[in-house]
C-alpha cells in the first residue's frame, strides 16, 4: 500500500438555467442533497455516486479523506451570491485543516452564480491560491458541462461522464482517483487540453444510445488506447440553456506532460474530435413532437388492447433536470381535453397543490389549482381541477436506479390526485422524474398504466425505457425547449450555431 495521503474530497453540483427566474439558494440544496463532514460517508458510501467512488479509492489507496461537503441542487436559476459564498467557504476552510496531497472534486461544470458565470473555474482558482500549483487536482464533470478555459487550465485531471442517462458517476470517479494516485506517486504529470468552438448545441444532446455522441466516444476511446501519453480523451455535450460566453460542446484531453509529444498529440486529438462535432452538429436521433401530435399518439396507445405496455411521454421542455420549472400543465391539459384514460403524470412540483391535498385528506374530493405558478406569464395559466386524493406520502424514497442507485432523496409532502382517468403525482420539492420510486411511494406502479408522462428529457430512459412499448418527446412550451429562438441570448459568443448561420466546413 502507498503512503497515507490526505486528499480533499467534495461535491458541489448545479446545472444553471440562466433563463429561469427562480434563484437557487442554500435551501434548494438542502431539499435535494446537502451533507457536511461526518454525515457524508454513511449517507453516500453505498450509492453509485461519485462520492462513493472517492470513498472506495480511499480504501484502496489508504487515503485519509478530508470531506467538508457533498451538495447538489435541482437545476434552476442562478445560484445566489450568499449560497455560493457559503459553499466555497466550506471547501476553502477544509484546506486549512492541514497539508493536502491531492484534491478530487465532483462538480457539474455548468454552474452560474449571481456574481460569476464560471463558478467551477472560480472554485478551482480559489483552491489554487490556497494550495499552490503543485498539488494535483482531479475533477469529474457532468457530460453536459460547459467547460471553460479557466477550468481546463486550473485542473490537472478532468473527466466527464460517458453515459447519458448518467449511470457511470461511480466509475468516472474511480478513473479520476486512479489518475490522481498516479500523479501523487509521481508516475504521471497530468495536464488538460480544452477546446471549444462556435457551437451552442450539438453532439445529439449528449445521447449515448447511438448517433453522434456514441461515435465520438468510440473514436475518443480509440485515440486514448492508441496514443502514448493520452490519459483520458473526453467529450462534453454542453448545456445550451445557459446564456454565458463559454457555453456549448467541448473536448477535454487529459495527458501526461512528462511524456514526449503528449501535448501535441492531445491538441491534435481535441481538434479532430471537435471537427467531427462541428461537421455533424445538426444530427439528432430522437424527434420531438408538438402537443397535438403527442396527444394523438397517446390516445392511440391507450386504446391499443394488443400491447398494454406503457406508452411513455417525455415532457422534456418542462424538465426540472434542465432547469425548467417542472410545474407546467399544458401536456396535462391536452390529455384531459382528449379524454385519454389510464395516464400517470408527474412528478409535478407544486407545493401549494400538494399541501391542499394533504389538508383535504386521503380519499377526499376537492377542487385544486394545479401548476404554472412560478412564472405563469411565460407558460400559464394554471388549471383548476376537480379530483380525488388517491394517495399521500411524506415524499421520502431511495433511488432504485440505474441512475443514482442507492441515493436517499425526498419529494417532500406529496400526493396522487386522480382527475378523469389521469393520476397526477404532486410534490413539494421539484425533482426530475428519473426513478420509478418517485411514483411508487404514492402507490402508483408505472407498469400498470397505459400512458406514463414524465417531467424528464432523457434520464428517465434508464428506469422507464425497458418497460415502455414506445417513448416519445413532447414540447409543451417549457423553459427547456430545444427551440432556441424562444430564448433571448445576450452573453453567448457570436457567431454561434444555431443562432447564426455557420458554414459546413
Amino acid at each position: 500500500m502507498s503512503q497515507t495521503r490526505r486528499v480533499l474530497s467534495a461535491q458541489i453540483a448545479h446545472e444553471t438555467n440562466t433563463f429561469s427566474i427562480v434563484p437557487t439558494t442554500l435551501d434548494d440544496y438542502r431539499k435535494r442533497l446537502f451533507l457536511l463532514g461526518a454525515e457524508i460517508a454513511p449517507a453516500l458510501g453505498a450509492t453509485r455516486m461519485e462520492i462513493a467512488g472517492h470513498l472506495a479509492a480511499a480504501k484502496r489507496y489508504g487515503w485519509t479523506l478530508v470531506q467538508p461537503i457533498a451538495a447538489s441542487a435541482t437545476p434552476s436559476g442562478k445560484v445566489t451570491a450568499d449560497c455560493w459564498a457559503e459553499l466555497q467557504r466550506l471547501v476553502y476552510e477544509a484546506c486549512e485543516t492541514g497539508p493536502l496531497d491531492g484534491v478530487i472534486l465532483a462538480l457539474h461544470g455548468a454552474m452560474v452564480t449571481e456574481n460569476d458565470d464560471d463558478a467551477e473555474g472560480a472554485l478551482l482558482e480559489g483552491l489554487r491560491k490556497r494550495l499552490g500549483e503543485t498539488i494535483p487536482i482531479a475533477v469529474t464533470l457532468d457530460l453536459h458541462a460547459n467547460v471553460t478555459e479557466r477550468m481546463g487550465r486550473l485542473a490537472d485531471i478532468m473527466l466527464p461522464y460517458r453515459t447519458y442517462p448518467h449511470i457511470d458517476q461511480y466509475e468516472t470517479a474511480l478513473r479520476a482517483a486512479n489518475l490522481l494516485q498516479s500523479a501523487m506517486d509521481g508516475k504521471i504529470r497530468p495536464k488538460v487540453v480544452h477546446l471549444q468552438g462556435p457551437l451552442l448545441d450539438g453532439c445529439n444532446h449528449g445521447r449515448t444510445q447511438g448517433g453522434v455522441m456514441s461515435d465520438l466516444l468510440a473514436r475518443a476511446a480509440d485515440m486514448e488506447a492508441q496514443t502514448p501519453g493520452l490519459l483520458s480523451v473526453d467529450v462534453c455535450a454542453g448545456f445550451s440553456r445557459s446564456d454565458i460566453a463559454e457555453v456549448g460542446p467541448s473536448v477535454q484531453v487529459t495527458y501526461d506532460a512528462s511524456h514526449n509529444a503528449a501535448e501535441t498529440a492531445a491538441r491534435q486529438a481535441a481538434a479532430a474530435l471537435y471537427e467531427e462535432i462541428y461537421r455533424r452538429r445538426a444530427e439528432v436521433t430522437v424527434a420531438t413532437h408538438d402537443l397535438p401530435t403527442a396527444t394523438r399518439l397517446a390516445a392511440e396507445a391507450a386504446a391499443d388492447v394488443a400491447d398494454t405496455r406503457p406508452f411513455v411521454i417525455s415532457d422534456y421542455s418542462d424538465n426540472p433536470g434542465s432547469g425548467a420549472y417542472g410545474d407546467g400543465v399544458r401536456l396535462l391539459e391536452a390529455l384531459l381535453k382528449a379524454n385519454v384514460k389510464g395516464v400517470l403524470l408527474g412528478v409535478l412540483g407544486d407545493p401549494e397543490a400538494a399541501a391542499r391535498c394533504h389538508a383535504a385528506g386521503l380519499g377526499a374530493s376537492l377542487d385544486v389549482v394545479v401548476g404554472a405558478k412560478r412564472d405563469p406569464a411565460s407558460y400559464g395559466p394554471p388549471l383548476t381541477l376537480a379530483g380525488r386524493v388517491a394517495a399521500l406520502s411524506d415524499g421520502a424514497f431511495v433511488c432504485e436506479g440505474p441512475m443514482n442507485a442507492g441515493q436517499p432523496m425526498t419529494l417532500g409532502p406529496s400526493a396522487l390526485l386522480e382527475v378523469n382517468g389521469i393520476s397526477i403525482a404532486l410534490s413539494t420539492n421539484t425533482l426530475q422524474t428519473y426513478d420509478q420510486e418517485m411514483f411508487r411511494i404514492l402507490g402508483a406502479e408505472p407498469a400498470r398504466f397505459r400512458v406514463v408522462a414524465v417531467k424528464s428529457a432523457h434520464h428517465f430512459r434508464a428506469a422507464f425505457g425497458p418497460m415502455a412499448k414506445e417513448v416519445i418527446l413532447a414540447d409543451s412550451g417549457g423553459l427547456a425547449t430545444n427551440d432556441y429562438t424562444t430564448l433571448t441570448y445576450r452573453r453567448v459568443r457570436r457567431p454561434i450555431w444555431p443562432l447564426d448561420e455557420m458554414p459546413l466546413d
